[in-house]
């Protein structure tokens, strides 16, 4: 019934977000973001740039002109799209959900800060089209010296078709500074059907504490769909069985892409034949981009 419950949200997500979804979406090379120091943001093609201005043709402006003192930054979108009109910016971490992988992987060079809720921290760089590492901590040494977990997320990942069909495996290993407690983490494997701004994965993890396994798997199903220029719906979904009961965690919301920074949403809900409540837990991170492929 629980994993009925899943597939149920799942496929209704999915197919409403297949409806909406009925543009092609085509490249668009060459195509800059600008920032000024007056804070303005401009997206467009390249026509012209000399010593003292550049020429950028916009979709709402059209052509304008830029004096290079004026700019902030500039950022050449190779991973930019254009629908209907409108460029759609690349995804800051289309190779996670919330926190889940999927079979898609970081780009040589880019790296990635993602926080959530203050204490997660992580950082994520592609060290190879198919290799990247991740590094991270729970600084909870700033709490009168709290003993301080720490992690690493190495990941690999197999593009199988392109944009259609990737795989993916890493592990999550964790230690706490501090504690004598050995090594904890998952290993995992994962399958990703569709491309990085409209896919459903299912993966599968084994958890792990010092020489300990878990003697069930753990089971995940996770959705990304792109609804328009900034905006992700998403769902990512577990299955935790145990000797003694199965336990069900169920997520919906999404992630809005301000300026150049990711915020995810969602709530959280858990089941289980033992749980006589309801239970909503909220999650709220963020993804900063700090390298990218120009």
């Amino acid at each position: 019934m629980k994993l009925q419950i899943i597939l149920v949200l799942f496929m209704g997500i999915l197919f409403q977000g297949l409806s909406c979804y009925g543009q092609v979406l085509t490249d668009s090379t060459k195509t800059l973001r600008i920032e000024t120091i007056d804070g303005n943001i401009y997206i467009g093609n390249l026509i012209t740039e000399d010593s003292l201005t550049l020429v950028v043709k916009t979709e709402r402006l059209g052509v304008i002109h830029i004096p290079l003192a004026d700019i902030k930054s500039r950022t050449e979108l190779s991973a930019a799209k254009k629908v209907e009109g409108q460029f759609w910016l690349p995804n800051p971490q289309s190779s996670r959900y919330f926190w889940a992988p999927n079979g898609y992987g970081l780009e040589e060079g880019s790296a990635y800060y993602q926080n959530i809720w203050i204490l997660y921290n992580q950082v994520s760089v592609g060290l190879t089209k198919n290799f990247s590492i991740g590094a991270g901590m729970l600084p909870l040494f700033l709490f009168a010296g709290a003993s301080t977990p720490i992690f690493f997320v190495p990941k690999i990942s197999l593009p199988v078709v392109r944009d259609k069909f990737s795989v993916g495996t890493g592990a999550f290993l964790g230690t706490i500074l501090g504690e004598e407690t050995g090594w904890f983490g998952l290993l995992y494997g994962t399958s990703t059907f569709g491309s990085r701004d409209r896919n459903i994965s299912l993966g599968m993890a084994y958890g792990f504490s010092q020489d300990q396994w878990m003697q069930r798997p753990l089971w995940n199903i996770s959705s990304m769909i792109r609804t328009g220029p900034k905006g992700y719906l998403i769902t990512e979904n577990y299955i935790i069985s145990g000797s003694d009961a199965t336990v069900v965690i169920v997520s919906l919301g999404g992630r809005t892409m301000i300026r150049s920074v990711g915020l995810d949403y969602s709530l959280w809900l858990p089941f289980s034949g033992e749980m006589d409540s309801f239970v909503a837990i909220p999650f709220l991170g963020i993804t900063v981009p700090i390298g990218r492929k120009k």
